[in-house]
């Protein structure tokens, strides 16, 4: 009895050594044969695992970049926002000044100016073409311009007639009124001469009618 407890204890202890061998080899555990109770699951004592060796990558050590300052590009909601161009067409009106035309006029007298016609300023419609940046005028084009209103011309009359002199009421025909009187192509100094022959109708105040016959200059 005490010898069969012996064997059957050894028997036990090879099994689990046959096993944990296996187990580190690898290979399969044999097959056991015997009665049921021989059969019956044993705990397996598993050998401790020997520690293996991981490759450990080696932790870089944080490194340091040496960095130039260098200026900050601009980025699209700090750079300088577009101007704002605009070009509109623009209309104005200007003043078409009327000329003035002199005509001459033997019924007035030399010198005398008379407004036969009215000057009236005529009206010309201009069109630009305006462009402003950032509501700033940076040019003013004249693209059209058109007279809407003709001006009208002034007329002015120009007297020409010469002023007639006075005469004495002594003589016919006239014999001017003057200082002296003397006969043209005479030895008289005038101031005023008389061509050709006159008749004294009154007094012979400027001694023309020499012999006396009523007819000066003859």
């Amino acid at each position: 009895m005490i010898l069969g407890s012996v064997a059957l204890s050894f028997l036990l202890l090879c099994c689990a050594g046959s096993a944990i061998v296996g187990a580190m080899v690898g290979e399969p555990e044999p097959t056991r044969t015997g009665t049921a109770a021989e059969q019956a699951q044993q705990p397996i004592l598993a050998a401790p695992a020997e520690p293996t060796e991981e490759a450990v990558s080696p932790v870089a050590a944080p490194s340091v970049a040496s960095t130039t300052s260098a200026p900050a590009s601009p980025t699209p909601s700090s750079a300088a926002p577009s101007p704002v161009v605009r070009v509109t067409t623009v209309t104005e009106r200007a003043v078409v000044r009327h000329g003035v035309r002199a005509v001459k006029d033997s019924s007035l007298a030399e010198g005398k100016r008379v407004v036969r016609t009215s000057g009236v300023d005529g009206v010309k419609t201009l069109t630009y073409q305006v462009t402003t940046t950032n509501g700033v005028q940076t040019s003013k084009t004249l693209v059209k311009s058109v007279v809407t209103k003709q001006p009208v011309t002034e007329v002015v009359a120009v007297g020409t007639k010469k002023p007639q002199a006075k005469c004495d009421p002594n003589y016919s025909p006239c014999v001017p009124v003057a200082s002296d009187v003397d006969c043209a192509g005479g030895s008289g100094n005038g101031p005023a001469y008389v061509s050709g022959v006159v008749k004294v109708t009154g007094d012979d105040i400027y001694d023309l009618d020499r012999d006396n016959d009523g007819y000066g200059c003859d």
